[in-house]
């Protein structure tokens, strides 16, 4: 039943989100469209409910051949294979917007985990990569709340980035993950896209630790 009424209002609720900002997003579509490579889209297969692939989007932030360069798929404040307005549609998740078009076509939910490319998704331990989309992906979810700030720590480890997603970030995320999947519920759902808008507000925040407060506990 909560997968039922869960679907209904992300239907819902995604189309009337998808009518309100579309006047926003066009100037977005413009200005792609005239600055760095003139695309506006980035589709990239994802990781999807029961490990099955799809095609996520969004809005163009990084040069197309940005995972063969630098640091590959790795994403570093003021990275360099950022375009013009890349920077500001990554910090303020305004990139993520058109993946109201994956909940409208069912490939995703408004809360749930973050659907990940093979390399991060291999990245978590056997277990979690069994189980975590026993729910299916969302736009937002806790991972990406307590991992709001995931490209800063990136840029100042003084380990190898990549060794670091993979033996820091990684395993904590697959915990926070794994806790929604245990707790999922329409009130949890409620509080995630909560504090999601809390954090847009205040990136700092500790908020989710006081209303969640079993979740795993931050290492990093």
């Amino acid at each position: 039943m909560y997968r039922i009424i869960k679907r209904l209002i992300d239907l819902v609720v995604s189309l009337i989100a998808f009518v309100i900002l579309l006047p926003f997003m066009l100037p977005i579509v413009i200005i792609l469209l005239l600055t760095g490579e003139h695309h506006v889209f980035y589709l990239q297969k994802r990781i999807g409910y029961k490990n099955k692939y799809f095609n996520i989007y969004k809005f163009a932030t990084m040069l197309k051949n940005s995972p063969n360069m630098g640091t590959g798929l790795i994403t570093l404040r003021k990275d360099p294979r950022l375009l013009p307005i890349g920077g500001f549609l990554r910090m303020t998740k305004i990139n993520e917007l058109p993946q109201i078009l994956n909940v409208i076509k069912g490939d995703m939910s408004i809360v749930g985990p973050r659907p990940l490319v093979d390399k991060t998704f291999n990245a978590y331990p056997p277990e979690i990569r069994e189980k975590v989309y026993d729910s299916v992906p969302g736009i937002t979810g806790i991972g990406s709340i307590i991992f709001r700030d995931e490209e800063e720590l990136l840029t100042n480890t003084k380990m190898d980035r990549q060794q670091y997603y993979d033996t820091v970030i990684a395993p904590y995320k697959g915990e926070l993950e794994m806790w929604y999947n245990k707790n999922k519920s329409l009130a949890v759902d409620f509080w995630i896209i909560f504090l999601t808008a809390w954090a847009i507000i205040s990136p700092k925040t500790q908020l989710q630790y006081k209303v969640f407060k079993d979740l795993p506990k931050r290492s990093l």
